[in-house]
């Protein structure tokens, strides 16, 4: 297989490249699920930055144009910009047949009980479109933000679910937790039921990190949120899940596994790993705090813990430069889908055989036409990947 043009010389050599693959395809496959679905793809939207009324006018144009297209899912994010609601109900009314999720919503920023009256709300107004995806966030933002202490987050999560699924059962809501009581001991309340109309089908995804927290996944969740995703380490996270999914009498395959990157079309490809070390280091060395990094260790775990480590020490030390620098190139290629239409393609096999289910992209261009062009292509590979798949089984 030819991945490089020689008229395109890289410091990446064609055979370098090829032992990355390789060895991603070897690895992958020792979480491959038993029953193979379509892959879906996914976009995202939203983020810190709150934008303008025009930043947001464009993104709906954007994401309308990828409904179009036949992306499956549009998750909207929430950090400490723009929140994860508001603008997904927004998208409801404008929206035809694809599926609207919360990518993430923090749990420790709503009660329990609240995040299930809007999750109610907005698959009553999106036609049952919705899904609700879940994560404990980090300490920075919890603590900083919403004045909530972080310990134990995997409890938290497990209370903040059992209590949604209370009232999506339409349940009177009676919870004795570490975290929650309800109705307040002590108080003048009493066990109430959601005036809405029940609905045990909305499907609610977890971004989850560690070892405990994605066999919880495995056990309880309709999907899973991934993040720090690498194919070649793909047992170190999927197979927490499925072994879970197992021991709670599931199938693994009842389970969605979202992962993915950004997607850049090209053939130069040491220009395009260059524009995504900041990020990565940004990632492995200030997601977190310098003890509680959930994106880092998940790295490690992938098989990156000498570099993911290397890289969080430089940048604690505030030698960013050099952290950037110091990001292995074969992470950016394995959480990324960067250069020709052929080598995309071979990974978005490496994801597919690794179990994952659905393909989460960022589309990338210098301006709207080129990232529509970049999510089409994309679109279009991954149509073509799933149809080679169902003709193989």
């Amino acid at each position: 297989m030819t991945y490089y043009s020689p008229a395109h010389p890289l410091s990446i050599t064609e055979e370098k490249e090829n032992v990355y693959l390789r060895r991603a395809l070897k690895k992958s496959k020792v979480s491959v699920l038993t029953e193979r679905r379509k892959m879906k793809v996914a976009i995202g939207y939203g983020g810190p930055a709150s934008g303008s009324k025009r930043d947001w006018d464009t993104q709906v144009e954007f994401l309308l144009e990828a409904e179009q297209m036949g992306v499956d899912i549009i998750w909207s994010a929430e950090a400490w910009g723009m929140d994860g609601v508001t603008t997904l109900a927004y998208l409801a009314a404008v929206t035809k047949k694809v599926k609207l999720g919360t990518g993430i919503l923090q749990i420790s920023a709503r009660a329990p009980a609240m995040t299930a009256m809007t999750a109610l709300s907005l698959a009553s107004i999106s036609d049952d479109r919705f899904i609700l995806g879940l994560g404990v966030s980090g300490p920075q933002v919890v603590e900083g933000l919403h004045g909530v202490p972080f310990s134990k987050p995997l409890s938290r999560l497990k209370e903040t679910v059992d209590i949604i699924r209370q009232a999506f059962a339409g349940e009177k809501i009676s919870y004795q937790g570490t975290h929650h009581e309800l109705p307040l001991p002590g108080g003048q309340g009493k066990s109430l039921r959601l005036a809405q109309r029940p609905n045990e089908n909305i499907p609610i995804w977890l971004a989850t990190l560690g070892p405990k927290s994605l066999a919880y996944t495995g056990e309880a969740a309709d999907g899973w949120v991934g993040t720090s995703f690498v194919p070649s380490g793909a047992e170190a996270t999927l197979g927490h899940i499925q072994q879970a999914a197992r021991e709670a009498n599931r199938k693994p395959h009842s389970v969605e596994y979202q992962a993915g990157g950004a997607v850049q079309f090209g053939e130069d490809l040491e220009a395009l790993i260059a524009p995504r070390r900041p990020g990565v280091a940004f990632t492995l060395g200030a997601m977190g705090s310098p003890t509680t990094n959930f994106y880092n260790d998940a790295y490690r775990r992938a098989g990156f813990e000498e570099e993911a480590r290397h890289v969080q020490k430089l940048w604690i030390e505030k030698k960013r430069e050099e952290a950037t620098a110091a990001v292995p190139d074969e992470l950016v290629l394995q959480t990324n889908f960067l250069g020709t239409k052929e080598q995309v393609t071979e990974r978005v096999r490496a994801y597919r055989d690794a179990g994952i289910t659905v393909l989460r992209v960022q589309p990338e261009g210098a301006n709207q036409q080129e990232r529509l062009d970049s999510l089409g292509q994309i679109v279009d590979v991954v149509k073509t990947v799933s149809e080679e798949d169902s003709g193989n089984s």
